[in-house]
């Protein structure tokens, strides 16, 4: 239960973005703008300046998407994750701490979890499915196949044929993990279990 009473009425609302994990901003919320946030899946806040609740985007058109609310250790502080809708501070930068909202590497976890469900789901159509049917020695005969044409690429090819091949491998390598129950983060485990300073 959120604990709206210890800053009078208000709570601070951290806005994360889901994908990058970079901070947004912060803004306040009361009961109303945090019932109006569940509601409609848009962040709304209580607008201490214009004294009225104030969804994000409502003049912009860059809404603040609710992906998950989690509420501190002291029920005193949120922590919004969103997808954003175009930037986020009415200064047109990205974030209200003028950073970009970019880490490319966040995308691995997006793709992580979108193969992942694609193994729960099993759509029709879908190559990602193709190849779990097929079966893990298939995948892994694919990682394979991709290993060496990212070898060939790098000796004897051209950079972007390296980097589309060395792409074609990673996304099978998260296949066979797929398959094999282990994600990304099992790899960066073992990685970090290894590292030497």
């Amino acid at each position: 239960m959120i604990d709206f009473n210890k800053m009078g009425g208000l709570v601070p609302a951290i806005i994360q973005d889901n994908q990058t994990a970079k901070v947004l901003m912060l803004g306040f919320m009361n009961e109303d703008a945090y019932k109006k946030t569940v509601e409609l899946g848009k962040v709304t806040f209580f607008s201490r300046t214009k004294n009225r609740l104030w969804t994000k985007g409502e003049e912009s058109g860059h809404f603040l998407l609710v992906k998950s609310i989690t509420i501190d250790c002291d029920s005193d502080t949120l922590l919004i994750k969103v997808n954003p809708v175009g930037p986020v501070c009415h200064t047109g930068s990205d974030t209200c701490f003028n950073e970009s909202n970019e880490d490319p590497i966040q995308f691995l976890k997006y793709l992580q979890d979108f193969i992942d469900k694609r193994y729960k789901e099993m759509p029709e159509g879908s190559y990602t499915t193709s190849l779990f049917k097929k079966g893990i020695n298939r995948m892994a005969q694919k990682v394979g196949e991709e290993a060496v044409e990212t070898v060939i690429e790098a000796t004897n090819g051209t950079e972007e044929g390296f980097l589309y091949e060395a792409s074609d491998l990673v996304y099978h390598l998260i296949v066979l993990l797929s398959s094999k129950g282990y994600r990304l983060e099992d790899l960066s485990n073992e990685l970090k279990k290894r590292h030497k300073e």
